[in-house]
């Protein structure tokens, strides 16, 4: 290997040439079938590999960017080296966890006599939990279990700590070290517990089990950090301190996007934020033939072998909606090789321990035989995006929601910035805000409904139209608050029947009109402090009117029973509604009592509660709209006044 690198390396400069061709152009040379199909803008995406939002998406623009945009490094190879190192926990029991390990490395010496492995972990600044073991070595390759004694557990976020072990692998020749490599590892167990469908009488399930411990999962899909991906190591920390500081326990890694670089998971595994992750596949039914299955196998095999040891990663999910792209074409999904034989094969090859789910949402043989595709356990619920109290909402029998959205507005300060002036108002028949909201080919896509979405979920909530480009902002805010906020408590007063929601989105990757609660200059939008209030590991809530009462829920999703004292008032006369003392034991929930309602009302309820010393609050929004957006401002600075203060007059602009 030496001789065959000194004579490609010179003594002096050496230049690397990359060449770097227009990826449209190369999408020309291919030969397209009836099956394969994408969305209308999309259809570039099928044999090149690049992700497919950059052709052009509903939350991205079209640029179908070229170049090298993660570093290119020259390494020298020693004549001895660690190859692979693959680590795992088997099982865990009350005190003990057992890690797994595979090794593999090489060698140009002759013999392996004098070889070994020297595995040695410690946790915490200070180094003060340590295992270690040395192996010898018979063979290139080999497996290998660790019983740790006393083990720090790596839990999601608000289920526990989130320890990892540094993990020193030294391969050693006769006592002496030849190569190391380093790698942070958590000891956990993760289980997918899943059916591959639900129906009203056999409900089935969908459940995240970590160290034998069932998930509430709370989060939000990850999407392009930017449209420019150069761009994304400078946005990937505050973007997750976004994640962090809403009380996310899990992101999904959307299939339309890239697969994200180390950095990213890193900051996942000290957070505790589990990653759901979709291979880079979306919404289109991709080339079947042998050549296209054998670059997807090797695209796989480098991602899962890049990825694996990061204890953040839950889940392999074999693409975003391509299931559905093919059921609702008549197209039996089950005939998607890349899903269903090459993606499955390589897990089980290169991670066999961790969970993996066809296609988000997945529709089994069973789901196709009923032609209902309402029946999936795990589902994207867009439906027709009215009311967000609707029925689609409230009564879809899926157990885990992995997308859920609902539009907002950005603030009038962000608008300003990437909307001419002669456009900013009216929204009407606006060109520049069709741009923005997406429409990333005038007239070729089929995405320009979404700025009339974004007007007619504020009719639907207020029942009038704004006549200022603030007011808009103001009430599409609101829209988009109320609606999210209930989207989460609507899973967590249901638990465990509802097992985890992952809401559309947090981040904007560029100027847009769009479901995010931040957009992309980081401005706040009003959703974000209604998010955070109803995130937190312990809430007090109010279920929707039944028999003229609402039920008031306490939720704990964390293994530490909580105490403390509630109340719940009008927000108009300051009655106090309902009040006293609570108890609620370790990851259940528990009702605390009703208040009697009629649904005729239009009524706000301010929520509070308190626990070792500690505040918090949230509101609930009673009644049928269409209520009043001047009443609801008066509302809205009461509810800015509760713990996780914001300021009211500042909503919108």
């Amino acid at each position: 290997m030496l001789r065959t690198l000194l004579r490609v390396v010179k003594k002096g400069k050496n230049e690397i040439a990359v060449r770097i061709r227009s990826a449209v152009n190369e999408a020309r040379k291919y030969t397209y079938e009836p099956v394969e199909q994408a969305l209308p803008v999309n259809h570039e995406s099928l044999y090149v590999r690049k992700a497919a939002h950059m052709y052009g998406w509903d939350i991205c623009p079209r640029v179908v960017s070229a170049g090298l945009w993660r570093s290119v490094d020259l390494e020298f190879r020693p004549p001895s080296e660690i190859k692979d190192m693959y680590y795992y926990t088997s099982s865990i029991d009350a005190s003990n966890a057992r890690l797994g390990i595979f090794w593999q490395f090489r060698t140009d010496e002759k013999s392996l006599e004098g070889f070994s492995l020297k595995i040695s972990g410690e946790s915490g600044e200070s180094g003060e939990h340590r295992f270690e073991r040395t192996i010898p070595l018979y063979f290139v390759t080999g497996w290998e279990t660790i019983d740790v004694q006393n083990a720090k557990l790596w839990w999601p976020r608000g289920y526990g700590r989130q320890n990892l072990y540094e993990v020193k692998a030294e391969l050693m020749k006769d006592g002496k070290v030849v190569d190391r490599r380093c790698d942070r590892v958590g000891l956990r167990t993760m289980e997918l517990v899943r059916t591959d469908i639900t129906t009203i009488t056999n409900p089935g399930e969908f459940l995240f089990k970590c160290n034998g411990v069932p998930i509430m999962c709370k989060g939000s899909n990850w999407v392009p950090a930017d449209a420019f991906h150069s761009r994304d190591a400078s946005r990937y920390k505050k973007i997750l301190e976004l994640f962090d500081d809403l009380g996310c326990n899990i992101l999904r890694s959307w299939g339309g996007s890239v697969y994200e670089d180390h950095a990213f998971y890193d900051i996942c595994d000290e957070k505790g934020i589990m990653v759901w992750q979709d291979f880079s596949f979306a919404c289109a039914l991709y080339p079947q033939e042998n050549e296209f299955l054998k670059r997807v196998e090797i695209e796989a095999e480098s991602i899962l072998r890049k990825l694996r040891n990061h204890p953040s990663i839950i889940l392999w999910s074999g693409d975003n909606e391509c299931d559905i792209f093919a059921f609702y074409r008549g197209i039996d999904p089950a005939k998607n090789r890349i899903t269903r034989e090459v993606l499955p094969r390589m897990v089980f090859k290169c991670d066999p321990f961790r969970p993996f789910l066809p296609s988000s949402p997945y529709f089994s043989p069973e789901v196709v035989k009923s032609k209902n595709g309402g029946l999936v356990p795990e589902d994207h619920l867009w439906g027709p995006r009215d009311c967000y109290k609707s029925r689609y909402y409230r009564e879809s029998l899926a157990h885990f929601a992995s997308e859920m959205g609902y539009h907002g507005c950005p603030n009038v300060s962000s608008i300003k910035k990437f909307i001419d002036r002669e456009y900013l108002w009216p929204w009407k028949d606006n060109p520049q805000w069709r741009v923005h909201c997406t429409d990333p080919v005038e007239g070729g896509s089929s995405y320009s409904y979404r700025v009339k979405l974004m007007a007619d979920q504020i009719k639907e909530l207020f029942g009038e139209m704004p006549e200022s480009l603030e007011e808009f902002a103001l009430a599409s805010q609101v829209s988009q608050a109320e609606a999210k906020k209930f989207f989460i408590e609507m899973f967590r007063i249901k638990k465990w029947r509802r097992t985890g929601i992952i809401w559309w989105n947090v981040m904007d990757c560029w100027p847009q009109f769009s479901d995010a609660i931040v957009d992309y200059y980081f401005s706040k939008k009003l959703a974000y402090w209604f998010i955070k209030r109803v995130q937190v590991p312990v809430c007090v809530m109010v279920d929707e009117p039944d028999d003229w009462n609402c039920r008031i829920v306490a939720g704990n999703d964390s293994l530490e029973p909580a105490e403390g004292k509630f109340s719940i008032r009008d927000a108009d006369s300051g009655e106090a509604l309902l009040k006293g003392n609570f108890e609620v034991g370790a990851n259940v929930n528990r009702e605390l009592g009703k208040i009697r309602v009629s649904r005729g009302d239009q009524k706000m309820f301010l929520i509070n509660w308190e626990i070792k010393d500690k505040k918090f609050g949230s509101h609930y929004l009673l009644g049928t709209p269409p209520f009043s957006l001047e009443k609801y401002k008066g509302w809205l600075r009461k509810i800015a006044e509760m713990p996780f203060p914001f300021d009211a007059d500042k909503v919108g602009q």
